[in-house]
This record gives C-alpha cells, structure tokens and sequence, in this order.
C-alpha cells in the first residue's frame, strides 16, 4: 500500500494494489519457500494447536479447523458422527470446550482419523472452515500459487537451479521488475560504484586496495 501512495504522490494517478492473503503468507515464509533443483523434501514443521480450533492430526496429513461460531460446531459434530457432542451442555460455547479441551479434542482427533485431511476439506465443504495443511513443498505446484504466477525458475553461480517466490504483489499497471537470484559477494560492486560516479580506473584502484570485492 506504501508503494501506491508514493507513486501517486509522484503520478498523481491512483494505483490498484493486489495482495491476497495467500501471497502475504508465501512472502512472510519466502525465505523457507525455496527448493533447490534435486532437493528432496526434507523440511518438516510441528504446527500444534490447542483446542477445537486449529491443527489436527487425521488418517493422512493434518487439518486445520475453526468451529468457533455454534453453527460451525455443529455442523463439525455432525460431520464426523459426533452430533451428539453438540447437544451436550457442556460444550454448548467457546470458553467450555476450551475448558475442557483434554476430553473433547481427543474424541474429534479420533472422529478424524477416519479420513485424510484432504477427504475431510471435501467433506467439510463451505460448512466448516477448514484448510488441509500443506508442507511448503507442496505450494511451488498448487494450482492457485501456479495460476498467481508467483514461482519463478532462477539460476545461481554458486547454488545452481533453484525454485522460489517471483513477488508478492501485483500492480494494475507497468510489468514489474523481472526476479533474478541472489547475488553472490561483490557480484555487483562494479555497477553500484559506476553509479555512484567513479569511474573504471577508480574502480579498479579501489579493488587493488581491498575496499571493495
């Protein structure tokens, strides 16, 4: 939004600013979204959660749920054969069943494992808000991330081929600037300094004496 405002103020045009939460939430893990060209899938993440809401275990993968609301706890109870939970008294709000969180999310995570975190997203539908969790892994093919063109191919003197974010916002007007991999040290001096104003023979004195790489 910063980057819109300061161009108005040099335009005096608005801009149209696209961030959705999908790309906030790839850029604040762009430093774990890479993977490099034969990697293999090693990263692993411990992302529990207490309480109804949050990250639970099922047959194959966790699923992250949030059944706050009483509609939404009931249709979750329903849904995995536990209606009868939803009727009982002590658990008709929020702050009783994270009182009794230790019995009543065993008896869910039981319910789960019936399913895989996948089949339970289907099932759940539009009437319990819910996501399969995702290793990171499996982001750089998932058809929203591929459709958002936010994976992009860079080559990498030291590193080689490597996959990672291309960016995280998008403009309405004007391409942005095409990603590059990360320079290695020094990669860049020559042309950081040229505009700065020295010129080739500066440049080289400045090399021979050690001040720059």
């Amino acid at each position: 939004m910063a980057s819109a405002l300061y161009d108005r103020e040099r335009t005096g045009r608005g801009r149209f600013v696209g961030i959705s939460l999908l790309r906030s939430a790839l850029a604040m893990q762009s430093a774990r979204f890479v993977w490099a060209a034969g990697e293999p899938r090693d990263v692993f993440r411990d992302m529990r959660s207490g309480g109804i809401t949050g990250l639970h275990p099922t047959r194959q993968g966790s699923l992250y749920i949030s059944a706050n609301t009483p509609h939404f706890w009931a249709a979750l109870c329903e849904l995995i054969g536990l209606a009868g939970l939803a009727a009982d008294a002590r658990y008709d709000t929020v702050r009783k069943r994270a009182e009794r969180a230790d019995e009543l999310v065993p008896l869910v995570r039981h319910a789960l494992q019936a399913r895989t975190a996948l089949e339970w997203e289907q099932i759940f539908g539009e009437r319990v808000p819910c996501a399969a969790a995702r290793e990171i892994e499996d982001m750089f093919d998932h058809p929203q991330v591929r459709a958002e063109g936010m994976v992009a191919t860079f080559e990498h003197p030291t590193v080689g081929s490597y996959r990672g974010l291309a960016g995280s916002i998008k403009f309405d007007e004007g391409a942005a600037p095409a990603p590059r991999a990360a320079p290695t040290f020094g990669q860049h001096s020559d042309r950081v300094l040229a505009d700065l104003g020295y010129n080739a023979t500066e440049i080289a004195a400045l090399r021979a004496d050690g001040a720059v790489a």
